[in-house]
C-alpha cells in the first residue's frame, strides 16, 4: 500500500491538500508537530476532519529529528512527499531565526536525504511569495530571489537551493510551489483575514500595518490544494507560481469586503509599516497554466463569502482562538 505523506497536515494548506487526496480515495500519512505557532485549537480541528477517513493515518513528530523521521520511511511505502510543514511568519522570524533555520532548513534537508536512501522520485516543496521581496510585481519565476526581507524568507529561499542540489545530483523530481497569501475556511489565525473577521465580529480594534494601501494576490485555499496535486506529475525541477494572477486586492479593499458580509464596520488602529513587509505580491502564472494546466476558480468576494460563511458556523472555535 502507497501513501503519499503530507508534512505539516495539521497546518492549513497541509490540511486541505490531506483532504482532496483522501476524496480521491489515495492514501494519506500525515507528519505535524502541532507546534503552538499559532492557537492549537485551530490544528486540532482541522486534524479531526482528516481523522474521518479511513485511508488517513497520522504521526506526530518533529522533521528536525531525523532518527525519528527515518522509521516513518522504513515502515511505509511512500509514493511523494508533499512538503508543506514550514515554520511560517515575516515578523515572528526577527524574534526567533534560529527556529525557522531548524523548521525550514534541517527539515528539509532530512527530507530530501530520505527520500534519496529510500529511492521516492516525487517531491512537492511549498515555498512563499515573501522571497520576491526587492522585485518588480508581477513577479516570475525565473526573477533573481537574493534579497530576502526576512529570515522566513531566507529559509524559504534555502530550502529551494537544497532541492535543487539534490535535483542536480541525485535526479530527484522536485516541483517547487510559490505560494501567495492563501486565505479561505480554518486559515491561519496569524495571518490578517482570519484576523479581520474575528475582531470585526467581536467589534474590536483591527490592527493594520501602513495605511492598508498595501496589497496582496490573495488565493483561495481550494485553488492552492488543487495546484498542489496537479504539480505531482513529473516536471524534473520546476519553480511555479501558485497565486491570483490578477491585480492584487488592497488590505482597505478585503475590509470593506468583510464589513459588508459581517454587516458591521471595523474599528480600524493602525500602527507604522514593518520594514519585513512587502509592499505588495502580484504573481505571474503563466508557468502554472503551461505546466500544470492550472489557474484560480475562485474570485476573492467569493472566497471571503465562504471563508465568513465557515467563520459563522464556527464561531466559538473562532470566538475560543487567541491572537
Amino acid at each position: 500500500m502507497e501513501y503519499y505523506l503530507v508534512t505539516g497536515s495539521a497546518g492549513f494548506i497541509g490540511w486541505k491538500v490531506s483532504e482532496f487526496l483522501l476524496k480521491e480515495g489515495k492514501n494519506v500519512l500525515g507528519i505535524d508537530n502541532i507546534n503552538p505557532a499559532y492557537d492549537v485549537k485551530l490544528k486540532e480541528w482541522r486534524l479531526n476532519q482528516l481523522k474521518k477517513y479511513p485511508n488517513f493515518k497520522f504521526y506526530k513528530l518533529d522533521l528536525s529529528n531525523y532518527q525519528a523521521l527515518k522509521i516513518i520511511f522504513e515502515i511505509y511505502s511512500i509514493k511523494a512527499i508533499i512538503h508543506l510543514a514550514a515554520k511560517a511568519g515575516v515578523r515572528q522570524s526577527l524574534k526567533d531565526p534560529w527556529v525557522y533555520v531548524e523548521s525550514n532548513i534541517t527539515a528539509t534537508l532530512n527530507l530530501l536525504e530520505l527520500m534519496k536512501e529510500f529511492k521516492i522520485k516525487k517531491m512537492i516543496l511549498a515555498s512563499t511569495s515573501s522571497i520576491y521581496a526587492g522585485q518588480e510585481p508581477p513577479f516570475y519565476e525565473d526573477l533573481k530571489v537574493d534579497t530576502p526581507l526576512s529570515p522566513y524568507a531566507a529559509t524559504k529561499k534555502s530550502a529551494e537551493l537544497l532541492a535543487y542540489t539534490y535535483h542536480h545530483l541525485y535526479n530527484l523530481d522536485i516541483s517547487v510551489l510559490r505560494y501567495f497569501t492563501v486565505y479561505g475556511p480554518a486559515g491561519r489565525p496569524d495571518m490578517s483575514i482570519f484576523r479581520f473577521i474575528k475582531w470585526i465580529y467581536e467589534e474590536k480594534p483591527i490592527e493594520i500595518y501602513g495605511d492598508g494601501t498595501q496589497a496582496r494576490d490573495f488565493t483561495y485555499i481550494d485553488d492552492i490544494a488543487r495546484g498542489t496535486i496537479l504539480a505531482l506529475k513529473p516536471l524534473g525541477y520546476e519553480v511555479i507560481n501558485l497565486g491570483g494572477g490578477k491585480n492584487p486586492a488592497s488590505i482597505n479593499e478585503v475590509i470593506e469586503i468583510l464589513e459588508k458580509l459581517l454587516g458591521k464596520k471595523a474599528i480600524k488602529k493602525y500602527y507604522p509599516f514593518h520594514k519585513a513587509d512587502v509592499k505588495i505580491t502580484w504573481a505571474e502564472i503563466k508557468k502554472a497554466k503551461s505546466l500544470l494546466d492550472w489557474e484560480p476558480e475562485v474570485s476573492l468576494e467569493e472566497g471571503l463569502k465562504k471563508t465568513v460563511k465557515w467563520a459563522l458556523e464556527n464561531i466559538d472555535l473562532i470566538k475560543s482562538i487567541e491572537i
